[in-house]
């Protein structure tokens, strides 16, 4: 069972309905309880950082969030706004601690050649050898909406990336059982319902 963390900021019905297109078993929830009995947790967003760590704070999820995934090792997804929250930290609006799961900082898009926010399509580049790259098509392309990206982050725990104007987007990341995508799998045609796919199925 997939847990669906609902803190009011992500377009969760788009992850489930991709997750039942891959016959994943998923519940979207704020409950301690099922986050806490799931086998695998996504976290998903669209919004605003400092709002982000409010809800989960709120609902008393930060940590519940804590004692699964880094003592229990439970494997989590972060998607966009919430592979962002895995970082120590946010300078969208509010200066804004993170859940620190990775090291890096989340920082404002700035390139005057290109439109931010950065909404498309972009290819998806290995930054290092990485199974998930074993299911994808030769040419990965998949589907941004975003004006904060993350850096100073630690050079291992970038699988892929995308190249937008002079930016260096940090695409794919990956800690041991904690794995974020800036992009959206669950709007990336068959290309990111395979990271899907390698999520549920192989991703430990």
């Amino acid at each position: 069972m997939i847990a669906i963390i609902d803190y009011g900021m992500g377009n969760l019905h788009s992850v489930e309905n991709a997750l039942h297109h891959l016959n994943a078993a998923c519940i979207i929830t704020n409950q301690a309880a099922q986050i806490q009995q799931a086998d695998k947790l996504i976290l998903p967003g669209v919004g605003a950082f400092p709002d982000c760590m409010k809800h989960l704070e709120e609902l008393g999820l930060l940590p519940v969030l804590q004692e699964e995934v880094l003592q229990k090792k439970k494997p989590l997804l972060g998607i966009c706004l919430g592979m962002q929250a895995l970082f120590e930290d946010s300078y969208e609006g509010t200066y804004t601690k993170g859940l620190g799961f990775l090291q890096g900082s989340i920082v404002k898009m700035q390139d005057p050649n290109v439109k931010i926010p950065h909404i498309g399509w972009n290819l998806l580049e290995p930054m290092q050898k990485a199974s998930v790259f074993d299911k994808l098509s030769q040419a990965p392309f998949v589907y941004y909406v975003h004006s904060y990206y993350a850096q100073n982050y630690r050079p291992e725990d970038i699988l892929g990336y995308s190249s937008y104007g002079s930016l260096k987007i940090p695409g794919l990341v990956r800690k041991d059982n904690i794995l974020g995508a800036q992009f959206h799998p669950e709007k990336s045609g068959e290309d990111g319902l395979n990271i899907l796919r390698w999520f549920k199925e192989e991703f430990a």
